[in-house]
Formats: structure tokens, C-alpha cells, sequence
């Protein structure tokens, strides 16, 4: 069954395959920006990060013993664990009853890469990719309400205006997907520098045209491009993560590239 986001936001023209191929080019898109491609890129422990990133959406996964108020980013590993065993998916027996990663840091989890179970682990991602871009896809579904109820009134209609805008123009469905995933919805308050967050709902807040098509996906892109780069100049020094921000960059290419397609 297709996501709601797909079957709403579908051109009139097309039909229920041309927006199932749709998902699944986002779902390549998806595992192409967090990845490359490369399947040994599913377990990841990015340096100068606090936890694991696992899947084609690079799901956090925080170790044991980390606080609620400690985790500064949303933690979307365990969700996905439930979401695939909702799906009848058997998880191999130490991730089914592990509550938290079970790797303390990043050189436990290196040291570890090819051991068998961070094997296992590999394998059950690699074999679930499609789940995976069901997953996020059904993320971005609830996003739109958490955003709204989490906005000003007064910007509330602007937001709604702006999320239609890019969600009824080419391949908006990816940039709405992709995003939300990458950076967040935006409203926890724990992902703030300095009071100002970097997610979807700065991005649509950020933005002012009322076109559809190719420019508003430009004027997303723009929007976002602005959060990312405010977001780098607010975080502490010692994350460094001017380091992304040309990786970044690319990543919000794609979706111009796209929708020119």
C-alpha cells in the first residue's frame, strides 16, 4: 500500500504505478545521498557523532545509558525496528532484544564492523529496503500535522500554502521525503543552536513564492540551503560541522536536478 503522502499529493494524470515508481526512485534517491550506493555504508558511525546511523535513511541508534535530555538529535532506529516487525520481518535474536545500541562508542562499533552480528545487522538492512522507504515515507505523513501544531498561528496557513506548493511540483515528493529524514521536522526544541532549529518547518517558514513547478523546488532548495548554513555558523566549534556543509549542499542539488528531469 502506498504511503498517504503519495496518493494525495499525485498529479491527476497519474496513475497508481507512475506514483509506486515514483516511491521507489525516492527510496534509490534516499539511499544514494546517505550512502553512495554502497551497502557497507548501512552500519555507519559517522566521527564526532554521538551514535550509530544504520539503514538507507541513516536512522539514529543511541547507545545504552544515554538520557532522553542527553540526545540532542531525534532517534528514529528503534521505530524502524517496530515498524519492521510490524511487517512480519524477522530480526536476527540479539537486535530483537537489544533496547538501545548495544555498540558504547564509535571505536567499539568500527572495531566491530565485520563481526557477525554487525554482519546480520547488514544483511536484515539490505534485505528491507523497501520497508525502509515505506518507513520514512509514512514519517513524512505525520510531519505536516506535527509542524502545524508546532508553528505560531499566525504562520500556520503560510507553512500549509508552502508544504502544498513543493509537495504539487516535480519530484516534490522527494525533497519533502528526503529532508525530513535528513534534517528533522524541526520542532523539537532540543534541535536548536541559539533558539533557531534547521528542519522542515524553518524551510517552509523560510519561504515566500506561491509558483508551483520547478521553482518552488528551487526556492526550497534555497530555503534549506539557508537553515543548513545558519545551523553551521550557530553550532558549537567543537562539532566542526563546517565539514558538512558542501556534502550537504549536493545533497540539496538533487533536488533541483530532479525535478528538472
Amino acid at each position: 500500500m502506498l504511503p498517504v503522502f503519495f496518493v494525495l499529493c499525485m498529479p491527476p494524470a497519474l496513475s497508481l504505478e507512475d506514483v509506486a515508481g515514483q516511491q521507489a526512485r525516492v527510496a534509490q534517491l534516499v539511499f544514494h545521498n546517505e550512502c553512495a550506493g554502497r551497502i557497507a555504508c548501512l552500519t555507519s558511525w559517522n566521527k564526532g557523532e554521538e551514535f550509530a546511523s544504520l539503514g538507507i535513511g541513516h536512522f539514529i541508534w543511541y547507545p545504552a545509558g544515554v538520557a532522553e535530555v542527553d540526545k540532542p538529535f531525534r532517534e528514529s532506529f528503534p521505530q524502524l525496528l517496530v515498524f519492521l516487525r510490524n511487517h512480519d520481518v524477522a530480526l536476527p535474536g540479539w537486535l530483537a532484544s537489544a533496547g538501545a545500541c548495544p555498540w558504547p562508542d564509535r571505536d567499539s562499533f568500527v572495531h566491530d564492523i565485520e563481526a557477525p552480528r554487525m554482519q546480520l545487522l547488514r544483511s536484515m538492512l539490505e534485505k528491507t529496503m523497501p520497508l525502509q522507504a515505506a518507513f520514512i515515507s509514512r514519517r513524512l505523513d505525520a510531519a505536516l500535522p506535527e509542524i502545524i501544531k508546532a508553528a505560531p498561528e499566525h504562520r500556520r496557513e503560510h507553512i500549509r500554502q508552502q508544504y502544498r506548493r513543493v509537495a504539487a511540483s516535480p519530484m516534490g515528493s522527494y525533497a519533502l521525503t528526503d529532508y525530513v529524514n535528513f534534517k528533522g521536522e524541526g520542532v523539537s526544541e532540543k534541535e536548536r543552536y541559539h533558539g533557531q532549529g534547521w528542519g522542515l518547518m524553518q524551510v517552509l517558514e523560510a519561504m515566500h513564492g506561491d509558483e508551483q513547478g520547478l521553482a518552488a523546488i528551487e526556492e526550497f532548495a534555497r530555503a534549506a540551503d539557508t537553515m543548513l548554513t545558519r545551523r553551521v555558523a550557530n553550532s558549537p566549534p567543537e562539532r566542526h560541522e563546517v565539514r558538512w556543509l558542501d556534502g550537504w549542499r549536493k545533497r540539496l542539488a538533487t533536488y533541483v536536478a530532479e525535478a528538472r528531469r
